[in-house]
């Protein structure tokens, strides 16, 4: 067991340790989950280190490591057959070697295609690495030294997107977007005999049988072909039963079986001698299959998907093994077993490798809190009481505005994001736009769905509203229209509105529900009668690119727009005119504008991560931005009383912001304890717990100037300071920390919050032992 815990605390730890030996103290032992030996054993003798308030693991996760580098999109990856190394083919027209134990790379990347590189394997002695690229060539490297082997090999007209070397290494096969099969001697780089010809599309997967007589190759016209590997001939017809592009094969190492993933979201098993299909399709990711993989026992299958997971079935039984692993935040594009079968490997278009513990493959660590996705709405009830959110993980979910906490589980009804939600007036209903191009309305207090999906929009719902009378929805598509619906009845009133030349990102009705204000893609806002449907007057024109957001003073005399030009427009609701200049202050696209209830501040929300407060008379900017947020922030609304502005993020997170009407930073709260000082280091809502002599960590001056560098640098983990001093690596496996900013009340959604205040930091990193402070004095 000891030996055990040894080898996961290396695993999780060891990049972090070779970068700063010190961080065997500062960051692994207090990141260790608390019911591992090493922290029980160790952790009581060092008191003067970070401690977890919230958001620690009681366990190792199945996350082991995260292994960044790639400028790109991950394609491949694969082990090497002793299972120390893994080869990685990018977007980046790189290959990259890693060592599988530390994540530490091992030279520099392998350069030499000229475009990106979609599939890489080891030869297998270990001592090779070919690779297939968009360039249309294939590569052959040595393995340890990253040296070119000879020159390319020429032979397919287009795109290689699979290659593989038979077991004995005397050949490799390579499919293409050519619709063929190519094969080659290893050694001499030459073509052996023609092309394999029978696909009708593209060939997205090839690989050999373990004894190196076949070949099955996967393709984009939904079937898999079986090949003799010696005389290139079709054995039997094509195997049929995927209603979708067969991106993956694989062998079972006992030969028996083939597994294939596929665009149509399911894994299909085949007897490898027979080609029947052995069973029903293997159902569970909701998105297309694009890699799968035997465990070397053959009694597990491992596939990754669009949907940014990786689903575990047993072989035998098609049964799926516990829930997805969660991790990623793109695309898994490539998946593999280690040869001992006790980890996975994991490539993505989030750039990054993932390592997985596949021995049991249940989900260890705490359950996830709140949205898995990017938040892309929220909205407070009209009492202020509760705040709705909307995410790409395609679900509602609700929270208490005064505590953060969340109220039940999420409201799963959509099947894609979750683009927009409102309460009714009256705060007992919610409506959800989604881009599975309908509406749903749900029970506000039981979280329950109210009749079918309202449907009619020919495109994404971006944007829905709700009538100051609750009676009507307006709801903006991606089908340049403005839909109105009866609230109760979900029926369609009237025929859409027209007018945009382009998608409707927002739509708001007016205070006395009698017109509808719309924001599109075509660079406009247009005004519409909310009765007849009628455009009013002429679309108003100002912005330079898309509207994203558009909404209406408290009293209805004017109409504020965000839009990708970076700029807030503010306009006369009645005669159209443009009010003032834009307000300039966010370096890029605003996503999200938000009246006061008083109507005297806007918030806006951008894709460069901050809000910015606005005075909505004169458009000057109020106080610094906002930050905190991680990544865009997607959307913004103020409470009721207007003393408080919540804002959602693709950063995953819900942040509540202090904004009280008589001070755009307030250094106090109704909390039960002070706010931190501006230039404080804190990494959680209470201030007590900000770093121990911040002011040696942080340079005096503005905390908004300094705070992008005191951020977790997501490249590797680190907490760096403004000079490049490392405070903290935190690992992969854990949720990022958020750093606090004086008004920044509290953080909804699944993050860590650290305490600082007994931390030893700098050259008093010694100190962190008890005793060893002891001697200091």
């Amino acid at each position: 067991m000891i030996a055990r815990d040894a080898i996961k605390f290396v695993q999780a730890f060891g990049g972090a340790i070779m970068a700063s030996t010190p961080h065997l103290y500062i960051s692994a032992l207090p990141f260790s989950p608390v019911q591992s030996i090493i922290y029980k054993q160790f952790s009581p003798k060092y008191s003067n280190l970070a401690q977890i308030v919230d958001g620690g693991q009681p366990c190792w996760p199945n996350l082991q490591l995260t292994i960044r580098g790639h400028d790109d999109w991950v394609i491949f990856v694969t082990f090497s057959p002793d299972g120390k190394r893994i080869a990685s083919g990018s977007w980046d027209k790189t290959i990259c070697l890693w060592d599988a134990e530390t994540g530490m790379q091992l030279g520099s990347p392998l350069k030499g295609h000229t475009d990106s590189v979609y599939s890489v394997a080891f030869s297998p002695d270990g001592k090779r690495v070919a690779s297939g690229s968009e360039d249309k060539t294939i590569c052959l490297w040595d393995a340890e030294t990253g040296l070119q082997l000879g020159s390319p090999l020429i032979g397919h007209t287009d795109s290689v997107y699979s290659v593989a070397f038979s077991p004995d290494g005397k050949r490799i096969a390579s499919g293409s977007w050519d619709k063929t099969i190519c094969l080659w001697d290893a050694e001499t780089g030459l073509q052996l005999g023609s092309p394999l010809t029978g696909h009708t599309g593209p060939v997205w997967s090839v690989a050999f049988s373990p004894d190196g007589k076949r070949i099955a190759s996967g393709s984009r016209d939904k079937t898999i072909c079986l090949w003799d590997a010696e005389t290139g001939l079709q054995l039997g017809s094509p195997l049929i039963g995927h209603t979708g592009s067969v991106y993956s094969v694989a062998f079972s190492p006992d030969g028996k079986r083939i597994a294939s993933g596929s665009g149509d979201e399911t894994i299909c098993l085949w007897d490898a001698e027979t080609g029947l299909q052995l069973g029903s399709p293997l159902m569970g990711h909701t998105h297309s299959v694009c890699s799968v993989a035997f465990s070397p026992d053959s009694k597990m299958i491992g596939s990754g998907s669009q949907d940014q997971t990786i689903c575990l079935w047993d072989a035998e039984t098609g049964l799926q093994l516990s829930s997805p692993l969660t991790g990623h935040t793109n695309t898994i594009h490539s998946v593999a077993f280690s040869p001992d079968g006790k980890r996975i490997a994991s490539g993505s278009w989030d750039k990054t490798i993932c390592l997985w513990d596949a021995e049991t493959g249940l989900q260890l660590g705490s359950p996830p809190i709140g949205h898995t996705g990017p938040i892309c709405s929220v909205a407070f009830s009209p009492d202020g009481n509760r705040i709705a959110s909307g995410s790409l993980d395609k679900t509602i979910c609700l929270w208490d505005a005064e505590t953060g906490l969340q109220l039940g589980s999420p409201l799963p009804g959509h099947t894609e994001l979750v683009s927009s939600v409102a309460f009714s007036p009256d705060g007992k209903r919610i409506a959800s736009g989604s881009r599975d191009e309908t509406i749903c309305l749900w029970d506000a207090e039981t979280g329950l769905q109210l009749g079918s999906p309202l449907t009619g929009h020919t495109g994404p719902v971006w944007s829905v509203a709700f009538s100051p009378d609750g009676k009507r929805i307006a709801s903006g598509s991606f089908g340049k229209t403005i839909c109105l619906w009866d609230a109760e009845t979900g029926l369609q009133l009237g025929s859409p509105l027209t007018g945009h030349t382009g998608s409707v990102w927002s739509v708001a009705f007016s205070p006395d529900g009698k017109r509808i204000a719309s924001g599109s893609w075509d660079k406009t806002i247009c005004l519409w009668d909310a009765e007849t449907g009628m455009q009013l007057g002429s679309p108003l024109k100002g912005h330079t690119d898309s509207v994203y957001s558009v909404a209406f003073s408290p009293d209805g005399k004017r109409v504020a727009s965000g839009s990708k030009d970076n700029t807030i427009c503010l306009w006369d609701a009645e005669t159209g005119w443009q009010l003032g200049s834009p307000l300039k202050g966010h370096t890029d696209s605003v996503y999200s504008v938000a009246f006061s209830p008083d109507g005297k501040r806007i918030a806006s929300g951008s894709k460069d991560n901050s809000i910015c407060l606005w005075d909505a008379e004169t458009g000057l900017q109020l106080g610094s931005p906002l930050t905190g947020h991680t990544d865009s922030v997607y959307s913004v609304a103020f409470s009721p009383d207007g003393q408080t502005v919540v804002s959602g993020s693709s950063d995953n997170t819900i942040h509540m912001w202090d904004c009280p009407t008589d001070a755009v930073v307030n250094l106090s709260s109704d909390l039960n304890f002070p706010r931190q000082p501006p230039h404080s280091l804190c990494y959680s809502s209470n201030p007590s717990h900000a770093l121990l002599d911040s002011n040696v960590y942080i340079p005096e001056g503005d905390f908004n100037n300094v705070r992008t560098l005191l951020e977790l640098d997501i490249s590797d983990g680190w907490i760096v300071s403004p000079k490049g001093h490392l405070l903290l690596w935190v690992p992969s496996y854990m949720p990022r920390p958020s750093l606090y900013s004086p008004n920044n009340l509290f953080v909804i959604g699944k993050h860590t919050k650290l305490d600082l205040s007994r931390m030893v930091h700098g050259s008093r990193w010694m100190e962190c032992n008890y005793m060893g402070h002891i001697a200091k004095q």
